[in-house]
């Protein structure tokens, strides 16, 4: 409201008529007398203020209803208006005589007699209780709203129909290098290495002008840009709304750094138990192979010089001639039994770093490699470890080869069960010994397949080579161990090896 002059008799009886007009209304009116500094206000204002019976209180009165907190603003406020610098418009809380608080808002104009003194502020009180109360509602629901962006791991950025920034969340800050003041404003495309960040703009001009829809509610791996210059791959997922007529776009990023080098490391160690698996593999063939080839060769030997000796009495001229054949095929069988003997010691001492390792994370890493798929087959998988039992010194890569072959062995056996729970466990034994048992909920084994479980080429797969539990077996004694396996009493089978514990000490 702006300051205006006294008018006349007649023009104050239609002022009178529009004041009992907008009384009706609930809207309050009121007057300060700057000279009697007393304040005449209606009915209707003094209901909102709770104040005391009377047309006409004074003016510090009227200030004492206000509350501490808001008395000093709103007074400042109504000086400022008084000295003409401004209308009044000033909003605050009063608290009644039940202790009730409302808020109101104070509206006022300057009025001035003809020779432009001031001699009134006249002006209204609105009841803006509801409002406030929408205030703090909005204001709760944003801080709830901002509240949970900060916690949200994946980063948010919301843009306008033209890709400027509008939102920028806490975990866009630190996955992008921006200030959230920083990145408001920007073009998005400012996040974007090229070519994507030239052809940004086209795409969104693109689909304002025919709304074909190529990446919105599709999520897809790109590119991003840090403010550094550094680029990440990361995750994109897009979705769309609509305000006052103008489309904006929410994209929720993931950073897919950590996960690409998950996963390569996977494939590492992929690749290193392929490797050890193939060469544990050719060593329990050797063995398996010298086992049943020496006796042939040692009989081969034997029968060429018993056949040497009964040539001793011949008078045959090629006499000297057989007997000095037979020496030499007699020298090649045995020949052949010693190759097969030195293959098969160089492949049972093959490279084997045995190092403090970790349980829990061999497990870890074993799991995500023999694991993979057990939760599209419904299978639980529980991991109750002790870690007072943790450490043990182990060749990793044979270790987590082992870890892998029960772990895939019992998600075989479990194929066909109703029941499908896969537990690992870890416990000390004595000697200073770590034992690990991976239980299952599967078939188990029959009495007359637990004797021959760990031979070479014995199983009960169709399509098994039998060498995955000898190899397995193996790779324990020579850490020092044992390995047994185990009917369970509720069904499925367990299977246990133990390895040597490390010191905790550094």
């Amino acid at each position: 409201m702006t300051s205006i002059v006294q008018s006349s008799p007649d023009a104050a009886t239609g002022h009178e008529h529009y004041r009992l007009r907008i009384e009706g209304l609930g809207v309050g009116t009121w007057d300060l007398d700057l000279a009697t500094r007393e304040l005449e206000w209606s009915d209707t204002a003094r209901g909102l203020f709770a104040g005391p019976a009377g047309p006409a209180i004074a003016y510090e009165y009227f200030l004492s209803l206000i509350e501490p907190r808001d008395r000093e603003r709103t007074e400042q406020a109504i000086s400022r208006a008084i000295a003409g610098s401004s209308g009044l418009d000033v909003s605050f809380k009063v608290v009644g005589a039940t202790g009730r608080s409302q808020w109101i808002r104070a509206r006022a104009g300057l009025i001035r007699d003809e020779a432009g003194t001031p001699r009134h502020l006249s002006g209204i009180f609105l009841d803006i209780g509801e409002e406030k109360q929408l205030e703090e509602t909005l204001r709760t629901r944003e801080s709830h709203l901002r509240s949970i962006l900060d916690t949200v791991p994946d980063a948010m950025i919301v843009i306008d129909g033209y890709g400027v920034i509008q939102l920028f969340s806490s975990a866009a800050e630190r996955l992008f290098g921006y200030a959230e003041q920083e990145a408001i404003g920007r073009n998005v495309s400012e996040l974007m290495p090229e070519p994507d960040r030239t052809r940004h703009d086209h795409y969104i001009a693109r689909y304002r002008s025919t709304n074909e829809r190529h990446i919105i509610g599709i999520g897809r791996i790109v590119t991003g840009k840090r403010r550094d210059g550094t680029t990440f791959p990361m995750h994109l997922s897009i979705g769309e709304m609509q305000s006052g007529g103008e489309p904006y776009f929410t994209g929720f990023v993931r950073d897919l750094t950590e996960h690409q080098q998950t996963q390569a490391r996977l494939q590492e160690l992929q690749s290193e138990l392929v490797h050890v698996s193939r060469l544990s593999a050719m060593g329990e063939m050797a063995s398996a192979l010298a086992h049943e080839l020496n006796q042939p060769l040692a009989a081969i030997s034997n029968y060429m010089k018993g056949s040497r000796r009964l040539l001793a009495g011949s008078s045959d001229p090629n006499t000297a001639k057989i007997e000095n054949a037979m020496d030499r095929a007699a020298e090649q069988a045995l020949r052949a039994g010693q190759i097969i003997r030195r293959l098969r010691d160089f492949v049972s001492r093959g490279e084997s770093e045995k190092r403090v390792e970790s349980l829990a994370k061999l497990i870890e890493e074993a799991g995500a490699l023999g694991l993979a798929g057990a939760r599209d087959q419904n299978v639980q998988l529980r991991f109750n470890l002790d870690p007072n039992a943790d450490l043990v010194l182990a060749d990793r890569v044979q270790i987590q080869q082992v870890l892998v072959n029960l772990f895939r062995n019992a998600l075989e056996a479990m194929a066909q069960s109703p029941r499908r729970e896969l537990i690992a466990t870890n416990a000390k034994v004595g000697d200073d010994m770590i034992e690990i048992a991976v239980s299952d909920t599967g078939t188990g084994f029959q009495d007359d397949v637990m004797p021959n479980l760990f031979q070479t080429f014995f199983t009960t797969k169709e399509t098994g080579m039998g060498v995955g539990l000898s190899i397995s077996r193996s790779i324990i004694e020579a850490h020092g161990g044992r390995m047994w396996a185990e009917n369970n009493a509720a069904g499925g089978a367990t299977f246990r090896f133990t390895l040597p514990a490390a010191s905790n000490e550094s």
